[in-house]
């Protein structure tokens, strides 16, 4: 199906479930699927603890089935965090069914009727709106991204020291092309008055969370001066169709180029501030320290030398996809490596290659460029020349001049990993 007769396909059914009323996809009203464990689960799960680096490309979990989803490796199921299994990063858009979960509160909507939601634009304005979905689809021109999404704490499990958290995998990532209308058509219809500062998100989950939260609400902000704020979008489709539940139906907001915790799910209000936001999701979570790179120590940490600022941009990233290193590969036979690589900073135009532990780096095909936060698929042909362990690397440098670096990063809540990753794989002679 093109990607136009998907679009349209997906206004329709968006349409008739307006007209309907209905509520898409209760949670909670499948039992027999919810969390159910996939034939995957049979197969014996490494038996990784630490304390050392997780040696696993993706997290260590079982791999269960929600509404909607493929069977994913749970990390937890309160709050719900689900990891996207590696070889889903074949290609350059991640399926919707496929797509990873990251909420933060134990209460998530599992159900939401169209005919009585509303999005509210409120605060720091000249006038209140309270926008049905009709109303997003038609009163504003409709815009579409393609952007990478990927949780703070991808890749925590690397961290040295380990540090708490979900212990992610690689996996707490993927790309979609979202549709929707610009948060800033939003805001001038309401009329953004003179000393707003900031825009305050919230949407439908709610609960404890953390236990040092004290607070029963999901709330992110961004400053009125952010570029990114331009380039902000309330999403009602990804990939062409509507959001899953798991993902934020009905809309979420989507931040190009940063951070998922800025990408409020079942998005239901807009508030703009006339003073910073200072809450915990703010203040208290979600920083790192404002050091190059985010990059400290634990000693800094615990003596308090380490400033603390919200976390922001995506740095730049890259993985092997293929191959995994669950097979032999055969002397001198050609193969072709694959992955992808992104940045938060702009459009990847570089990756390089290496089949020696990063002694000599060759470049690689890029795939095609949806865009500058999208994921930016590569490709190279090896031929293995002797018998043995080989260590592939591979490393992306973006359109700012951002190349990954080989050191690792610690902070104390485990964010901003972009080391260069490595894949060992054994060559053999073909029997």
């Amino acid at each position: 199906m093109s990607g136009e007769k998907a679009k349209v396909v997906s206004r329709r059914l968006l349409i008739k479930m307006i007209g309907g009323g209905v509520a898409l996809l209760g949670l909670g009203k499948l039992p027999s699927a919810l969390a159910q464990v996939s034939g995957q689960a049979i197969q014996p799960m490494p038996g990784f603890t630490g304390p050392d680096a997780n040696p696993y490309w993706g997290a260590i979990g079982s791999f269960v089935i929600y509404p909607q989803k493929l069977p994913l490796i749970q990390l937890t199921d309160r709050p719900v965090q689900l990891e996207t299994p590696r070889h889903y990063f074949l290609t350059p858009f991640t399926p919707n069914a496929a797509f990873y979960v990251r909420w933060h509160l134990e209460g998530i909507p599992n159900a939401v009727n169209l005919s009585e939601w509303r999005l509210l634009v409120e605060g720091h304005v000249e006038k209140t709106l309270a926008l049905t979905m009709s109303d997003l689809m038609k009163r504003f021109k409709s815009v579409s991204i393609a952007a990478v999404n990927q949780c703070s704490g991808n890749s925590r499990s690397r961290f040295q020291p380990r540090v708490p958290g979900a212990q992610w995998g690689n996996g707490a990532m993927g790309n979609a092309l979202f549709t929707g209308v610009r948060l800033k058509d939003l805001l001038d219809v309401a009329g953004v008055k003179t000393g707003s500062v900031q825009v305050q998100f919230e949407g439908l989950e709610k609960g404890r969370g953390l236990k040092e939260s004290v607070s029963y609400r999901y709330l992110k902000s961004l400053s009125l001066n952010d570029p990114v704020i331009n380039e902000t979008i309330v999403a009602y489709e990804m990939n062409g169709e509507p959001l899953p539940m798991l993902n934020g139906f009905p809309v979420r907001l989507v931040v190009p180029g940063k951070f998922s915790t800025y990408w409020t799910k079942a998005l239901t209000w807009i508030r703009v501030l006339d003073k910073p936001d200072t809450n915990f999701w703010m203040t208290k979570t979600y920083c790192v320290p404002d050091t190059p790179r985010g990059n400290t120590t634990p000693k800094d940490v615990k003596e308090g030398r380490v400033s603390m600022v919200p976390v922001g941009i995506m740095p730049v990233r890259s993985f092997i996809i293929t191959p995994d290193g669950s097979g032999k590969i055969p002397l001198e036979m050609p193969v072709t490596v694959r992955g992808i690589a992104f940045s938060g900073y702009g459009r990847v135009i570089k990756v390089e290659f290496s089949a020696d532990d990063g002694a000599r780096w060759s470049n690689a095909m890029l795939g095609e460029d949806y865009g500058r936060y999208s994921f930016r698929t590569w490709k190279i042909i090896w031929v293995p020349k002797h018998t043995g362990k080989y260590v592939l690397a591979v490393r992306a440098t973006d359109e700012k001049g951002n190349i990954q670096t080989d050191e690792g990063v610690w902070n104390p809540k485990g964010y901003l990993w972009n080391k260069i990753e490595r894949q060992e794989v054994m060559v053999d002679v073909s029997q």
